[in-house]
C-alpha cells in the first residue's frame, strides 16, 4: 500500500492472494488493510489535500506530465503485470497502459484550464464563479481495466487539486500500484495520492464513514453502487457512479454485403475483447430482419477464428455458464466450459432467445453474443431501451437519416455510429438509468472533482 508517501504492508501483516486467471496460480500477495491503516490513509489524505489545493495548477500539471512519461517508459513492465493478474493479451495490456498515460497527459493540460467566469454586476461590485477542488476523494475501481480505470480517477483528481485514496479491485491491484508509483516518482507530495488494498465492504464502509472524504467515485456493479449510495447518505457526499451496462446494437438492412462484413468484424472484435468483460461491450445485437441470417452467418464465421482467453475469476465463469445454460436459446458456437485449469469460457453466439431470458436482462459481462431480429426502427429502439441500463449503444447503417433517428431515440450516455471505440481522455464517460450518474473524462470531469463557488464583493461600507 502507499500511505502518506511511503510504501508499506498492512499493520498486522495480513495479505490477500492475487491469482493468474489463466492458470489459477497465486502470483502475488497484497496487503489486507486494517482499520488503523485506513485511518492513517484518511489522515494522510486530509493533510495532502491542504498542500495540494494550494499548489499552482502548473505544478500539478508538471507532476502529471512526468508521470505519463514514466508510464510510457515502463509500459512493457506494467503490461506484463497487468496480463499476469487480469488475463488479457499482452498487446492489449500494453495498449491499456498507454491509454492510462494518455489520461495523465491530457489532464496535465487541463490542470491549468479549470476556468471560472466573471459575472456582470453593478458598478462598485465584482462577482465571479471560481472552481475549487472538492476535497479528498475515495475512488473504487473494477478489475476489468486495471490501468485505465484508476487513471480515469487519479488524473482529474490530481489535476484539479484533490487528494485521493485509490482502492483498486483486489483481483488485479498491482497495476494500479504502478500508476501510483509513477506519480510518486514524478514528485507528487506525500498524502496527495494514497493506495489501499483490502476487503472491499470493510474498506468502503470505513472510508465513506469518515468526515475526511468529500467525494466518492466508483466504477463497478449496480449492487456495489447502491451500497455506496446508502453509505454516503449520512454525510451527503457527492458520487460519480459508472455501473456498467447492457449495450444494444442496431444493425440496419441498408448495409450491403461488404458493409455487413465490416460491421461483423467490428462487433466481434469489440464484443469479445477482454473476454467480453467490458462495460460498454455490445451485448444485445439486433439485426434487421432482411439481413438477419446473413449477419448471423458472418458473425459465426468470425467467432470461429477467435482464440479463447481467460475470464478474470471463477465467479465470472460460473455466471456466464448459468446465463447460457438457462437461456433456452439456440447455441450456434461455444457454450461449453472447457476442462483444465484457468477461468475459461469460449466465445458463444446465441439466437432464438426467449424474450424472458436472463441474458437479455442481466449484464452478461462475458463472452456471450445474443443476436435477435427486429422489424422497424421503432421496434428496434423499443427493444434496445427495454433494460434498466443506459451506458452505451451502437448503430450500423449507411443512412444518415436512420442514424439521426436512432441517435435521438436511444436512451444511453454514449453512442457509436459505425464505430465501437468510444472511450478517450477527451470524451465524457458515463451513463443514465441504472448505469449510474456523473461523468469522468473530458472537460466534464471539472464538474466531478471541483465545486463552483460564487463570490461577490463591493467596496468598504
Amino acid at each position: 500500500m502507499f500511505i502518506g508517501g511511503s510504501w508499506r504492508q498492512a499493520s498486522d501483516g495480513r495479505t490477500i492472494d492475487v491469482l493468474n486467471p489463466a492458470t489459477e496460480e497465486v502470483v502475488a500477495s497484497v496487503p489486507n488493510a486494517t482499520d488503523s491503516d485506513l485511518d492513517e490513509a484518511l489522515t494522510a489524505a486530509a493533510a495532502g489535500f491542504e498542500v495540494w489545493r494550494r499548489t499552482a495548477p502548473s505544478d500539478r500539471a508538471e507532476v502529471l506530465d512526468q508521470a505519463a512519461r514514466l508510464m510510457l517508459e515502463r509500459v512493457d513492465e506494467i503490461a506484463a503485470i497487468l496480463t499476469e493478474e487480469q488475463g488479457k493479451p499482452l498487446e492489449e495490456a500494453a495498449a491499456e497502459v498507454r491509454q492510462a498515460a494518455e489520461y495523465f497527459d491530457w489532464f496535465a493540460a487541463e490542470a491549468v484550464r479549470s476556468y471560472g467566469r466573471l459575472l456582470p454586476t453593478a458598478p462598485g461590485r465584482r462577482s465571479w464563479v471560481e472552481r475549487r477542488p472538492v476535497g479528498p476523494v475515495a475512488a473504487f475501481t473494477a478489475w476489468n481495466f486495471p490501468a485505465s480505470l484508476p487513471a480515469r480517477k487519479l488524473a482529474p483528481a490530481v489535476a484539479y487539486g484533490c487528494s485521493i485514496i485509490l482502492c483498486p479491485a483486489v483481483e488485479a491491484p498491482r497495476t494500479a500500484a504502478e500508476l501510483v508509483r509513477a506519480l510518486a516518482d514524478a514528485g507528487v507530495p506525500a498524502g496527495v495520492v494514497n493506495l489501499i488494498t483490502g476487503d472491499p465492504p470493510r474498506v468502503s464502509e470505513r472510508l465513506i464513514g469518515s468526515e475526511v472524504i468529500a467525494k466518492i467515485t466508483l466504477t463497478g456493479s449496480v449492487p456495489v453502487g447502491q451500497t455506496l449510495v446508502r453509505l454516503s447518505a449520512e454525510r451527503l457526499q457527492p458520487l460519480t457512479l459508472e455501473l456498467g451496462g447492457h449495450a444494444p446494437v442496431l444493425v440496419f438492412d441498408d448495409l450491403d454485403e461488404a458493409e455487413l462484413g465490416r460491421a461483423a468484424d467490428a462487433l466481434v472484435r469489440s464484443k469479445f475483447r477482454n473476454s467480453g468483460q467490458v462495460c460498454i461491450s455490445p451485448s444485445r445485437i439486433f439485426a434487421q430482419e432482411a439481413v438477419f441470417d446473413q449477419f448471423v452467418d458472418a458473425v459465426v464465421e468470425r467467432v470461429g477464428r477467435l482464440s479463447v482467453g481467460p475470464l478474470a475469476n471463477k465467479r465470472r465463469v460460473d455466471a456466464v455458464e448459468a446465463l447460457v445454460d438457462d437461456s433456452g436459446a439456440k447455441v450456434l458456437c461455444g457454450g461449453e466450459r472447457p476442462d483444465g485449469p484457468g477461468f475459461y469460457y469460449p466465445p458463444t453466439v446465441l439466437t432464438d432467445i426467449p424474450p424472458d431470458a436472463a441474458v437479455l436482462r442481466d449484464e452478461p459481462f462475458g463472452p456471450i453474443m445474443p443476436i435477435l431480429p427486429f422489424g422497424t426502427l421503432q421496434d428496434g429502439l423499443a427493444q434496445a431501451n427495454a433494460v434498466p441500463y443506459g451506458l452505451a449503444a451502437y448503430v450500423f447503417t449507411a443512412s444518415l437519416a436512420r442514424a439521426d433517428e436512432a441517435i435521438a431515440g436511444l436512451d444511453v450516455g454514449m453512442i457509436g455510429v459505425n464505430e465501437v471505440a468510444l472511450a478517450s481522455a477527451a470524451s465524457p464517460f458515463g451513463g443514465v438509468k441504472a448505469s449510474g450518474y456523473g461523468r469522468e473524462g473530458g472537460t466534464e470531469s471539472l464538474e466531478a472533482y471541483t465545486v463552483a463557488t460564487a463570490v461577490t464583493t463591493k467596496g468598504a461600507p
